[in-house]
């Protein structure tokens, strides 16, 4: 069983500089095991599509005008999110990712909490965000956080888009 220890929630680049593998190795993680959820397992990073396979090779490039969240035990990065600049007064949170060793601590809920401040800080009037149907767990998370299922802006099967006023 891992330890208690505490996690601090900074944003990348910026307040996190020793940290410059956390985002990737998080991004791979969630990726990998987002295709295999899908059905569609692959051995390792190299066999991850390229638009994928491009943030996890170069976060701090793809996600430019983003905020990169992270959660850090010490100087290890065990959670992450990404909130889209605004876009027709709109954010959108994505790659909600925690350390399987981390989780049931509260990361993803102080991430996205930490999502919403950073929206409310950048005058949005709404976050947006998609979500597999089998992920009933993040679904329950992010209802309790206020989101609400909504109109579909997403055109793949499986996915279900909620929104929540800031």
């Amino acid at each position: 069983m891992a330890h208690q220890c505490e996690v601090a929630i900074v944003r990348w680049p910026g307040q996190a500089p020793s940290v410059q593998d956390g985002p990737a190795d998080l991004l791979a993680a969630y990726h990998l095991q987002t295709q295999a959820e899908k059905g569609e397992a692959v051995a390792g990073v190299d066999g991850l599509p390229d638009r994928y396979r491009m943030e996890i090779a170069d976060p701090q490039a793809v996600f430019v005008g983003d905020v990169v969240l992270l959660a850090l035990s010490g100087d290890t990065a065990v959670g992450c999110l990404v909130v889209t600049a605004p876009v027709n007064g709109r954010s959108e949170v994505k790659r909600l990712w925690t350390d399987p060793a981390f989780r049931g601590r509260g990361i993803a809920s102080s991430l996205v909490s930490a999502a919403l401040v950073h929206a409310a800080e950048s005058s949005v009037s709404a976050v947006r965000l998609s979500v597999w149907r089998w992920r009933a767990g993040a679904i329950a998370l992010y209802e309790r956080l206020g989101f609400t299922v909504t109109d579909s802006w997403d055109e793949r099967d499986q996915l279900v888009c909620m929104e929540r006023a800031v």
